[in-house]
């Protein structure tokens, strides 16, 4: 595993040209819906990676430039959403990819997340499920991690940073209240994602966390 690691980073880190851009998200009415959620279904319970997935799909979706490749002298733009979700192991790292999540309501996001990210921990993937992905997500926050960069995973475009969501003071309409807050920090592929790109996919996976309606109606 630790071979495979470091091929793909290798291949990763030197050849691709990054850039980052980075966000804060009010994760308020996100927490309140994922709350109401959970208090009406008992069958299986929404997590914060599920809303993250949800939110990163639909951003794809809205913006197709982002869910794209490198290939040699061309950009292949994807016709679906394949989110690899990064799953961290005692040895490593693996990606098991979640098919088709563009086309997938939050429920079955978080059905399928659950299992995949379950059978990652038990080392009982087959091959192809943790190939083939077109965009990432990595999410450190449950480690009380504030902010991070990641490393792209070639041959996608594109990976989100997650950190822990705290509370903090912040300014809204000039007063100071305290609010739950996210960062989120985007790698970029430069040869595919330019600057203006990137911050407006990214405007869209924060504007649908702090509306959150959007991503279930």
């Amino acid at each position: 595993m630790r071979k495979a690691i470091a091929r793909r980073l290798g291949e990763s880190i030197g050849p691709v040209p990054h850039f980052f851009l980075t966000t804060e998200v009010d994760m308020g009415r996100a927490l309140e819906l994922r709350a109401d959620l959970n208090a009406r279904f008992a069958d299986g319970k929404i997590g914060v990676t599920d809303l993250l997935l949800k939110a990163t799909a639909e951003a794809l979706n809205r913006h197709p430039g982002v869910n794209a490749s490198w290939e040699e002298n061309a950009i292949r733009y994807h016709g679906a959403v394949h989110l690899g979700i990064a799953v961290a192991l005692d040895e490593g790292l693996i990606t098991p990819v979640l098919r088709d999540a563009g086309r997938k309501g939050l429920r079955q996001i978080s059905v399928e997340a659950r299992d995949l990210i379950a059978r990652a921990r038990a080392r009982k993937l087959a091959p192809e499920e943790y190939q083939g992905g077109t965009f990432s997500v990595s999410n450190l926050g449950m480690f009380e991690i504030d902010q991070f960069t990641a490393i792209i995973n070639p041959p996608e475009a594109g990976i989100l940073a997650i950190g822990q969501t705290v509370e903090k003071p912040v300014a809204v309409d000039g007063q100071i209240v305290v609010r739950k807050r996210m960062r989120v920090t985007m790698s970029c592929d430069h040869r595919v994602i330019d600057g203006a790109t990137g911050a407006a996919f990214l405007g869209a996976f924060k504007a649908m966390l702090e509306n959150p309606l959007e991503m279930i109606l």
